[in-house]
């Protein structure tokens, strides 16, 4: 009989929370298993396996940012919409670094749940209209936009930034001025 209180709900905010403290690597389901006081085999009647706990999270983590971007995004159009939804973007990686590293985790579109990473190029694409771009130069942007925010945050969390007197944040917002001026004079 399943231990109660374990659900696949509570199990996968676990592992979330376990993701942002220990790195999403480092997620197993042993040391969730450890987090509960149970044995191993008491999750299985929860999640299949560790992939299905990992997709789990990932579709949380995709989700929940999905959730912060679009809530960044109401109601703003143009480079306020673009800053709006590179700082969601930046400020979920900083706060949730496992959650965010989960958000990479590759999906079977199969995966219910797998249209969260949808949304994230929907979401781009709502702020790419305030610059006129039509296909295939979107779909070019939307690809800029996200290489430019996933190698910005990655190195900023990787310290890579932290050895130069000009502060992060300064660059950050040059990054979405020139962002910014690219989209507006697409060539």
């Amino acid at each position: 009989m399943a231990r109660a209180g374990l659900t696949a709900e509570r199990l996968t905010r676990a592992a979330a929370d376990l993701a942002d403290e220990a790195g999403f690597e480092n997620v197993t389901i042993s040391a969730l298993a450890r987090r509960f006081g149970v044995k191993d085999a008491s999750l299985y009647s929860h999640v299949k396996n560790l992939h299905d706990l990992k997709t789990r999270v990932a579709v949380r983590a995709l989700t929940d940012l999905a959730d912060r971007a679009a809530a960044a995004l109401a109601g703003r159009a143009g480079k306020d919409a673009l800053a709006a939804f590179a700082g969601a973007y930046r400020d979920f990686a900083k706060e949730h670094p496992g959650m965010y590293a989960a958000a990479r985790f590759p999906l079977d579109p199969e995966t219910p749940g797998a249209g969260a990473a949808r949304r994230h190029s929907e979401l781009t694409r709502a702020i790419l209209h305030g610059y006129d771009l039509e296909e295939p130069d979107e779909t070019d942007a939307v690809r800029l936009l996200g290489s430019m925010f996933h190698g910005y945050v990655s190195l900023e969390a990787a310290g890579a930034f932290s050895n130069h007197p000009r502060h992060v944040d300064a660059s950050w917002s040059r990054a979405i001025d020139a962002l910014d001026a690219a989209l507006r004079n697409w060539p």
